[in-house]
């Protein structure tokens, strides 16, 4: 599920951050950015590009699903409402959604 709060994606770059043993200074640095402006999207009072938000990932070595999205508990039982769907479907209409789950994960690399 995306995250849309800049409250909350500023608190998971703080975490992540931290994890990393880094300063504001050095990520801001590294993402090209002023360490006002890193310090600011940490407490999230700024709105931040897609741009921005990939300079960061990058800077961080993360992915932005890291920061954008959050666990959703209910997966489990998405995935397997879909498998059972799946099972209902004919040979053919299998190998077409097998084959665009597929492309969709290649496009993630």
């Amino acid at each position: 599920m995306l995250i849309f709060d800049f409250r909350v994606i500023g608190n998971k770059l703080l975490a992540i951050r931290k994890k990393a043993g880094l300063t504001q200074i050095e990520v801001a640095e590294a993402a090209n950015l002023s360490d006002r402006t890193y310090a600011d999207i940490e407490r999230g009072t700024v709105n931040m590009r897609i741009e921005t938000v990939l300079k960061i990932c990058e800077a961080l070595h993360i992915t932005p699903d890291e920061v954008l999205t959050e666990d959703n508990p209910n997966l489990s039982a998405k995935q397997a409402d879909l498998l059972e769907e799946l099972s209902k479907c004919t040979l053919q209409q299998k190998e077409t959604a097998l084959e665009l789950l597929a492309v969709y994960l290649r496009s993630l690399k």
